[in-house]
């Protein structure tokens, strides 16, 4: 997952997650990126053992959080955000007293650069760093550069500045295309919170997105909020499913897992059950937005937030999950069929399908058809041979070696915390990724990469070195075994590392489009394509050895591991299709036709084929609105590119170098500098259209023949 954020204006923005800034990763202003250190060491082998601890050093230094010596103390945000605010003013004075030019652009850079260098680590330290002290200096760091941004967005001869470049014909015709498109991208920033507009018209936009970031934080901490419901009105054999204070049962999710029927549909019908005050937040936001991209120049938000990205327009959204649609209804249909069965099979006197059934019944076929219990699957997965399965195929596939680097004094928030060297066979040091895998108190539970720094080239000529985390939630190493992984905490390890590859191999003179800075459909194509690879046996049977015993995962193991994803799979998606039909129907022509929960029970109805269940409003949960709000498709259209990417370039040979090479060349390399179709129809020499990426989709659907075959012997 990408961790979503924005600062606003000028660009600095982290279009689908954390970019990041300099002087950060241990990595000094001189350092160039071929030096290598002797005291790296195996990748494999650092996880699969639990961290020694600092050696006693009364004397040595104190590098401070990523090295950065300013950050060994909370104290610390303080001094560089203030260092950053002076650099931003004299930036400032600077670029608007010069004539227009490509120098504009890197000023521009170099501005956002140095106020997001200190506002992306501290949104990290923020959530993630274990004491108290420091995650309330990091959360004062980021109110402090945010009052600056939004004093930069409404600076009209910073504007100005940027408008004299692209005025100019002559001059933007000599600019080459990576900084012709940052120098646009900046510039649609600006105008999208309104700059270009008179006074009165500019003020209102600055309103407007300060009430639409109100909303929002208001709204996602609704998404989570628990239901309760008197006791006496639930049957006493559920309770303990349940959390029960007093007289009360607390319902905080779905409990879509729970075998009792009972269980799930109370879950639903309770945790679903409409909250007037996020009712109403939602309208309000919903309406807000579209205020503002009316009053910036867009008809609807969805085709102001949709600029740039593949898609383009939000009518080639609706297009494309039309067709989906379509193609999927009969498979859908047969998939309601099989998991109606089930219920009917296990439960005859209640067989009605129902929203809440879907995932538990097709967890069931799936492990009656396939026996994929995850404890037989987890001994082949060490955490230490996963590593080294990711090590293996970056070495055949890229020419990149991962070593594991000891952290200086200060330098992690956790001592679990390992720091990996990114290490290319020719061009030597890549960049770095902290590794924050393991479980502790507080930890946010979900799965993210978060940039703290991004590439770009410096004055001096050096190119700052990106530095990333990745954050999982594993659980911890035993006395008798190292962690082991489920099959679906490998493939979450895979995909976050798609992630983090895309971030180390992004080369781009800019910082506004380093590594992930891309438009939301694009970004997860590496991550997703991750996933094929830790779904195929050449790959898997690379690194998955018992760790007691030292014998190969069986090939029939991983087939029908494969193919039990496939069970109901066109159910599945078919949902994620009608969310995604939900979330431009909110996004687009307002005021809306009828109410949001009325527009819920259509949409389902129509995408999804389950009936809509009377006083439940599934949309008050949806948290995606806030970060992916009318880009909720971009799960579903990076999941059709990298399906092709896959099937076009690997499938045939998953460790081909010359197609690893040129993966990095048209995909990877160019961050968010280039059109995403651009890079597309370069990895896949031909333009996809809207049918080529629903058949890509749909294909992957289809059942394996070799696995039938192997089952039936």
């Amino acid at each position: 997952m990408l961790y979503a954020w924005r600062l606003g204006g000028l660009g600095l923005r982290a279009a689908a997650l954390w970019p990041g800034r300099a002087g950060l990763g241990g990595v000094g202003p001189g350092t160039r990126a071929r030096e290598v250190s002797t005291s790296w060491s195996p990748v494999g082998a650092a996880f699969n053992v639990k961290p020694q601890g600092r050696r006693l050093d009364v004397f040595g230094e104190r590098r401070g959080l990523f090295g950065v010596p300013e950050f060994s103390a909370p104290e610390g945000f303080r001094i560089a955000q203030e260092n950053a605010l002076r650099k931003a003013d004299l930036l400032v004075e600077r670029v608007c007293s010069m004539p227009p030019g490509p120098q504009t652009v890197l000023i521009f850079d170099e501005l956002s650069d140095s106020l997001c260098r200190v506002a992306d680590l501290a949104d990290f330290v923020k959530i993630a760093h274990p004491e108290r002290a420091f995650r309330e200096a990091a959360e004062e760091a980021c109110r402090s550069i945010g009052t600056m941004v939004e004093k930069l967005n409404t600076n009209v001869e910073l504007y100005q500045s940027l408008q004299k470049l692209l005025a100019d014909k002559k001059l933007v015709d000599s600019l080459d295309p990576e900084t012709r498109r940052v120098a646009e991208l900046f510039m649609f920033d600006f105008e999208i919170s309104g700059i270009h507009l008179d006074k009165e018209k500019r003020k209102r936009a600055v309103d407007l997105n300060v009430k639409i970031l109100d909303l929002s934080n208001i709204f996602l901490m609704g998404t989570n909020f628990p239901n309760k419901i008197e006791k006496h009105l639930l049957p006493e054999h559920i309770h303990p499913n349940f959390v029960v204070t007093g007289n009360h049962v607390i319902i905080d999710g779905l409990h879509a897992e729970a075998p009792d029927d009972l269980v799930r549909e109370a879950a639903y019908k309770i945790f679903l059950y409409p909250n007037a005050g996020q009712l109403k937040c939602l309208e309000e936001l919903l309406s807000h937005r579209d205020l503002l991209a009316k009053l910036v120049g867009y008809s609807t938000y969805s085709h102001r937030a949709l600029q740039g990205t593949i898609a383009k327009n939000p009518e080639t959204v609706m297009q494309f999950l039309e067709k989906l649609s379509d193609k999927l209804s009969e498979r859908t249909i047969k998939d309601f069929e099989m998991i109606r069965g089930m219920k009917m099979k296990l439960n005859p006197q209640n067989s009605e399908l129902m929203p809440w059934d879907p995932p538990y019944y097709s967890g069931v076929i799936r492990a009656e058809r396939y026996n994929i219990e995850p404890s037989l699957y987890c001994p082949f997965f060490s955490l230490g041979a996963c590593m080294e399965g990711l090590n293996i195929l970056f070495t055949k596939l890229l020419g990149i070696t991962l070593y594991a680097e000891q952290p200086a004094k200060g330098e992690v928030w956790c001592e679990d915390v390992r720091k990996l060297a990114v290490v290319h066979e020719s061009e030597g040091l890549l960049g770095y990724i902290y590794c924050d895998f393991f479980q502790r108190a507080d930890k946010p539970h979900q799965d993210c990469h978060f940039t703290i720094r991004g590439g770009r080239l410096k004055e001096d000529g050096d190119y700052q070195l990106p530095v990333v985390v990745l954050m999982l939630n594993l659980p911890h190493s035993s006395r008798n075994s190292p962690t082991l992984l489920t099959p679906g905490m490998m493939e979450n390890l895979f995909h976050e590392m798609g992630h983090a590859m895309h971030s180390m191999l992004g080369r781009t003179r800019y910082q506004h489009v380093t590594g992930t800075r891309c438009p939301t459909d694009f970004a997860e194509v590496p991550s997703v394509l991750m996933e094929y690879f830790a779904n195929d046996y050449r790959v898997v049977t690379q690194f998955a050895r018992h760790y007691q015993t030292g014998q190969s995962l069986p090939k029939n193991m991983v087939s029908r591991l494969c193919e039990s994803k496939k069970v109901c799979a066109a159910a599945d998606m078919q949902l994620q299709v009608f969310y995604a039909t939900l979330d431009q129907i909110y996004h687009g022509k307002h005021p809306l036709r009828t109410s949001t929960t009325d527009i819920l029970r259509e949409t389902q109805e129509k995408f999804y084929g389950l009936p809509y269940v009377p006083n439940t409003a599934w949309q008050l949960r949806f948290s995606h609105l806030v970060g992916y709000g009318a880009k909720y498709y971009s799960y579903l259209m990076s999941r059709a590119v990298a399906s092709m990417v896959w099937k076009e370039c690997f499938q045939q040979d998953p460790f081909n170098r010359v197609a690893g090479e040129r993966y990095r060349r048209e995909m990877l390399a160019h961050g968010g500098g280039k059109e995403p179709m651009l890079m597309v129809q370069g990895m896949l020499q031909k333009c996809p259209s809207i049918d080529d990426f629903v058949n890509a989709l749909v294909s992957d659907l289809d059942p394996d023949f070799e696995t039938f075959l192997m089952d039936s012997e």
